[in-house]
């Protein structure tokens, strides 16, 4: 998940949430060296001299907050089209340079690192790194493996299989060891294999299982052959949910049908659960879906919610994830609102957004938290999200966006200036400054 892009940067007049602690920090400073590394993150009274010639923004009484995760994303799938059109109808250069505009809306949304799990190239990956593109930080699946009729069977009701590149099929064990091999050929940071059903496939349902627990072993057993590599499982029900951490999967996605079982196998393996709650708390409309897709939603997201909410209670290991692709592109935090009604505490859900979910990507020595020796992966929300969570869940109220000191985003009322006192020039890379502005967002009506 690494990128070129790196800068000083100091940030005052704000709130600190550094998403480990449990408070606030009512006035704090983050200053950021050369290196995009942060050297103080705290109170002001005891913040260090501002620094000369580095660029400062003064976030109006904002919250400054690591900058956040989505483990589980698909960023190369339109979310208002289906993948009916979007296989057969849309030229692939346009859909190419329309997953970089999802990447730069996922950005601004203030998610700054991202897992993909499926759909998109491992080229992605290295534009965003080298700075061709901006997005979040990225590792990828690239492909999803199932069994035949499965998860990831791109074969449609009447016959036509729609081919999609990133969808492999593997039937018994060396199948599976060898999808998994065409994965990391193809890029993968980490292997996508599916545990059941779905409710957007047409053949199946999140009760039906897919891979057998030993095909399930293979998959987590290659991928650790190659530089310890983590699986991540799309595992609906609950017999797939149990068959896929008893397998050692690294992570549980979606996870609707967990159980108290499921809860303790979490515990026992060390296991995260993705419960990608947009796509529960996402409005039925039956015209705008097939009749079979309908049924699924209205009979799972209920029974989701309440499975849910008992794994919240139970304190599971819990990292945040939205299925945007299948849920929309650039709202991304509306995740933690959806946490937050289903029993978790603000804070909770920003940790699960930030330092959990680095916990899980395996980057939380570097990211996830704003403290001393962390990178400046940092977003200010004009507000208080300890007081009203749903403020995250509105782009516009995400008013700067910083990855390793690069200021990516900066919209009022944050103001950007830099202090012209005799000293060291600005690094080379650092953004030019923008005019400075005192207007106030007025909050977005609903």
């Amino acid at each position: 998940m690494e990128i070129e892009g790196k800068a000083s940067l100091r940030v005052h007049n704000v709130r600190l949430i550094d998403g480990v602690g449990s408070r606030a920090v009512p006035d704090a400073v983050l200053d950021a060296d050369a290196d995009g590394v942060i050297v103080y993150a705290g109170p002001a009274s005891h913040a260090p001299p501002a620094p000369r010639g580095v660029r400062t923004i003064d976030g109006r009484g904002g919250t400054l907050l690591p900058g956040f995760f989505d483990c589980h994303v698909h960023l190369g799938m339109s979310s208002d089209r289906s993948v009916v059109e979007e296989a057969l109808m849309t030229d692939p250069v346009l859909r190419m340079l329309q997953t970089a505009d999802r990447l730069r809306r996922t950005l601004d949304s203030g998610v700054t690192s991202a897992r993909d799990l499926g759909a998109l190239p491992a080229g992605f990956r290295h534009a965003v790194a080298s700075g061709l593109v901006q997005g979040p930080r990225l590792q990828v699946s690239v492909g999803i493996i199932s069994h035949t009729g499965g998860h990831a069977d791109t074969t449609l009701p009447g016959g036509m299989d729609l081919g999609f590149d990133f969808c492999a099929l593997a039937d018994d064990v060396p199948e599976v060891r060898k999808a998994v091999r065409r994965m990391l050929r193809a890029g993968a940071d980490v292997i996508k294999i599916c545990t059941t059903g779905g409710m957007n496939s047409a053949g199946d349902d999140p009760d039906d299982e897919d891979l057998l627990e030993e095909e399930i072993a293979a998959a987590v057993d290659e991928a650790r052959r190659h530089r310890g590599r983590p699986v991540a499982a799309h595992a609906q029900g609950r017999a797939g949910v149990l068959a896929a951490i008893r397998g050692g999967v690294r992570s549980v996605e979606h996870g609707f049908g967990i159980d108290d079982q499921g809860c303790d196998l979490l515990g026992e393996h060390g296991a995260f659960l993705v419960p990608t709650l947009a796509t529960v708390f996402r409005p039925l409309d039956r015209s705008r879906m097939p009749p079979w897709a309908y049924e699924k939603k209205r009979r799972w997201n209920e029974i989701t919610k309440e499975n849910i909410a008992a794994a919240i209670e139970r304190q599971v290991n819990i990292a945040a994830g939205t299925d945007a692709g299948i849920s929309a592109h650039g709202g991304n935090l509306a995740e933690l609102r959806h946490l937050v009604e289903l029993g978790m505490s603000p804070m909770d859900a920003i940790r699960a957004a930030t330092s959990n979910s680095a916990r899980l990507l395996g980057v939380e020595d570097r990211l996830g938290a704003l403290r001393p020796g962390m990178l400046a992966d940092l977003v200010v929300c004009a507000g208080d999200p300890l007081r009203d969570i749903g403020l995250l869940a509105e782009p516009e109220k995400i008013v700067v966006v910083a990855q390793q000191g690069v200021v990516r985003k900066l919209t009022p009322p944050a103001v950007d200036t830099v202090d012209h006192r005799p000293g060291p020039p600005p690094e080379a890379g650092a953004i030019a400054p923008a005019p400075s502005v005192a207007s106030h967002l007025s909050r977005r009506s609903s």
